[in-house]
Formats: structure tokens, sequence, C-alpha cells
């Protein structure tokens, strides 16, 4: 990930003995000479032009090309349309799934005067691109499908961390493993293990991996008749992906009869509902497991608990996640002995036997039951808001462990995490997740920030004046660290206070239910 916008008084010094050291403004960086490929003389006409841009060939040159970084890039594929922004960071991280990239630019920043992996990223998200003060690169991580490929290719992306549901089940992997760009993520025939529930379902009986009961279905006629005879509470789930929203926990028949008719008849969810999967409701503490993996081997981060309810409680509509904290107490060494042998490791072993090994992150959604530990759900990928409080405690280079995962050597990662926990806190607009109003200034994310927190931007963009405003539903991710958990829940409330916009919701429980 090699490409840079605004490099501003910048200069390359040869060393001696197989380095040479970057100076970006104040920043040093000393990089050793297989990755020094940053060796244009100093004589070139373009080599302290403000809006020079290097391009690194395949076989390590490269030559500069005088001319401006585009604003953005507008990419389409199929029906849907990307914006690509360069982003200079500092304090500011990309949400959600995108927390990984602010773990990049923290390992940029903290390894400054040592050699780095990692550069410059680049990210399409859906948030503001916040001018934060230059550490010396931009961010960018493509988050769209195979029309992102050929964009990858020309600005000559060494790496690609492909993070949301959507590319991941259209093949974005597989597209950029095909074009010769290494790329971290499930390819395809993987990635189903989110993208249809019906087959996960089945995978997991097939392989005993315990879960609910379940039945599925493609009639409505047939999906109504099991739910009277099975009566309520009673779980509705949409086959495919829809948002983090196809599910639906019915405590009524009726509600779950109106579920599947949305679903099913009313397209809700587009051919995502077509087909349904109704199952068990099962009871028992909610724990999230992620789990590193390279194809065949695992490597299970923390634990972490998520509150999906919109309201304090666990009440109202389910939500894509209105906070999150881990590790979670309740998963302690015992069940976690029992997830890695019943569960975590049975999954990786099912699908490199159906001949679809699963190299990235596995989301293992986990119902602690009196039965013991069944599977929710499975992801293919990072969950939100789970992924912010995680990383921040991992204390090991992430991009080796992306590149591990890639290479199938996992195992030889050791991977470390701080002491202590950590706290998201989400700041949504009102009305969330059903109706709510955009477009609103946000103020005091500076102040949060100073009080050591890390704020995550989920529905924000910037206005025409560079005022950060409010663009979705979740909005803000306020995340922070602590000795304890009563530490990090208090840190995150704390931080949160000086933020405020017109309408803004939050849960004032989490970690506390």
């Amino acid at each position: 990930m090699w490409l840079s916008d605004r490099w501003i008084d910048y200069e390359l010094i040869d060393c001696g003995q197989g380095e040479k050291l970057e100076r970006w403004g104040e920043q040093l960086l000393v990089r050793p000479d297989p990755q020094a490929i940053w060796n244009t003389p100093r004589s070139h006409p373009g080599w302290k032009k403000n809006a020079g841009r290097y391009a690194r060939s395949s076989t390590g040159g490269g030559q500069w090309q005088n001319k401006s970084m585009p604003e953005r890039w507008t990419v389409s594929y199929g029906a849907l349309t990307f914006n690509i922004k360069p982003m200079n960071f500092k304090h500011t991280g990309l949400f959600p799934e995108q927390a990984a990239n602010w773990d990049f630019a923290r390992q940029q920043i903290r390894n400054a005067g040592r050699p780095v992996s990692v550069l410059n990223l680049f990210a399409y998200t859906g948030g503001a691109t916040v001018a934060c003060a230059a550490a010396g690169a931009s961010v960018c991580h493509v988050d769209a499908a195979k029309g992102m490929v050929q964009w990858a290719r020309e600005n000559a992306m060494d790496f690609v961390m492909v993070a949301p549901d959507d590319p991941l089940a259209l093949g974005m992997v597989d597209a950029l493993e095909k074009a010769g760009i290494p790329a971290f993520g499930p390819r395809k025939n993987a990635a189903i293990i989110e993208a249809s529930k019906a087959f996960s379902k089945e995978l997991m009986k097939q392989y005993h991996i315990p879960t609910a009961k379940y039945e599925t279905f493609t009639g409505l006629d047939q999906a109504l008749a099991y739910i009277r005879e099975q009566g309520a509470p009673i779980v509705v789930k949409a086959d495919g992906l829809a948002l983090g929203k196809g599910v639906v926990v019915a405590s009524t028949v009726e509600e779950a009869e109106t579920a599947v008719r949305e679903m099913m008849e009313d397209k809700k969810f587009g051919e995502s509902g077509s087909t349904v999967v109704i199952e068990e409701c099962m009871t028992g503490p909610e724990v999230t497991v992620l789990a590193f993996c390279d194809g065949e081997h695992l490597a299970p981060m923390l634990s972490s608990q998520d509150h999906k309810r919109a309201y304090d409680g666990n009440q109202g509509p389910n939500t894509g996640g209105m906070g999150a904290f881990c590790p979670s107490p309740k998963y302690t060494p015992e069940i976690a002995e029992r997830c890695v042998k019943e569960i975590f490791q049975p999954t990786v072993a099912a699908l490199k036997a159906e001949g679809r090994p699963f190299k990235g992150v596995i989301y293992f959604g986990l119902m602690l039951t009196k039965d013991g530990p069944k599977v929710v759900e499975y992801n293919a990928r990072f969950g939100d808001p789970e992924t912010q409080p995680i990383l921040s405690m991992l204390d090991t280079d992430l991009m080796d462990i992306f590149q591990a995962c890639v290479d199938g050597t996992l195992d030889q990662v050791d991977i470390k995490w701080k002491s202590g926990a950590a706290c998201c806190l989400v700041l949504a607009s009102g009305g969330y997740p059903v109706k709510y109003q955009s477009g609103y200034p946000i103020s005091g994310l500076e102040e949060a920030e100073k009080l050591g927190a890390t704020v995550f931007h989920a529905g924000t963009k910037q206005g025409e004046t560079g005022t950060v405003l409010t663009a979705g539903g979740r909005v803000l991710g306020v995340t922070a660290t602590g000795s304890t958990l009563e530490e990090a829940i208090a840190a995150a409330y704390a931080a949160a206070k000086p933020i405020s916009f017109q309408d803004m919701h939050f849960r004032t429980d989490i970690g506390k239910v």
C-alpha cells in the first residue's frame, strides 16, 4: 500500500549497510534495503513537489508522476457506486469493521524511527475523512467488490484487507488473488458461512457442531405452519445478508408470522429473505469470540459481549450493536476450552473438509446455554462493535498476523494481548434503528480524545466547511481501555460526555447487564 498524497518536505537518505532513512516532515522512518524502493535520485524534478506521486513497479523500482492526486475516486460495480478518498490520520479511527485500519495507523506512528511493515493505507469508508495532523501517510482500505480490483492494481496496492460482508460474499478476495494481489479475508466459497445461514446451519448439523434446532423454508405456507406448530418464543432469520438486521427473536407467534411475511412476501431484505431459517430460541448469556484463521490453524482473540437491543435493559428492537466490551467475565477458561474443542476447531476443519479453507477472521456468536456453549451465528469478518475494544487490546503487529493468515503460518505467530479491559460505547441517531434524521453537526470530538479515548467514526461525513456531521444510524463508537472492566466502561462514558449532536442516543448500561 504505497500511495500517498501531499508528501510535503520529503527526502530519502542512504544510511549505508542496507538501510535508508525516510523523512516526512518531522517523522523519520528507517526502511531495510529489501523494502527500500524509494531510490529516486534527489536531483529528479519531482523529488520535493507537493503533488508528486510515487508509483511502485512490480520489480521494486518506480517513477515519479508529477500530477495531483484526485479528491476522490469513484468506482462502480454493478448497481453500486463507491467513493475512495485519501485520509490523513493521527487519532481518529475508522469504523465499523475498519478498526483494523486504526491498528495499522497506531503501528505506523509507534514504529516511527525503525522498520515498519505498513507504510501507507487507503480506505473506502462511509464515514468522514476527518483531517487530522499528518503522520506522513494517507489511510486507504479498499472496501468495495470486484470493481475495486482494477483500482488496486492500477495504484500498486501490495496487500488488501477486505472487511465487509458484501465484498467477501461477492468474491473480492478471489478476484484480488487472481490479479496477483495478496488479500486478507475468506474466498467466496468460505465466506458463505455468513452469506447463507441455511448453509452454515447445515454445516453445523453435518459436522456435529452444537447449535439451536432449526428448519429451513423456501415456502411461506410451510414456514407459517412450522411456527404455529412450534410456538413462541422462536427465532426467524433471513438466509442471506441483511446488514445485521435479518434476525427477529419473536416473543409471540404473531410476531414470528409477521417477520416471515415481511421477509418472504414483502421482500424486506430483497432476495436475502427468499429463504428463511426458523430455529429454537436458546437462552443464556451471549458471548462473541473472533478468531484468526489461516485455513488450518486458528487463534482465538479475546472474548467480548455485545449489546444488540436499542434501549437500556436489553429492550427495544435489534440493532447492529449499541456497545461492546472485552474480555467477557462469563467466558471462563473452562468454557473457552470447550469452545475450542467442540466449536472452533471443528468449524475450521469442516470448512477445510468441504474444500472451503477459511483464511481471515471467523466471528463466533455463542450462547452459553445450560447444555453448554452453542453457535448462534457465524460471521466471516471482524464484527462491529466488538472489533473496536478487541483490537484496542492487541499487542502484536496486526499486519504480521494478516500475513501469517494468508501464508498459512498462523501457528508460528506469538499473538500477545494487553492486560486489562476495553469498552466501546455507540452514540446513535435518535430513532435508530427505525427512522432517524441526519446531517447534524457533531461537537466535542477533540475533547473526547483528549481524555484518552479513541472515537471511531461510523455514520459521519464532512460538511462543506469541514464540520463533521451525522450521516447514519450508528454515528460514533467511543472506545476506551482500563486496568479493569469497570475502569474501561467508566472511561468510555466519561469520554462520550463532551460529544454532542441533535437527538443523540446511547445506552447507559453497557457492560452492566
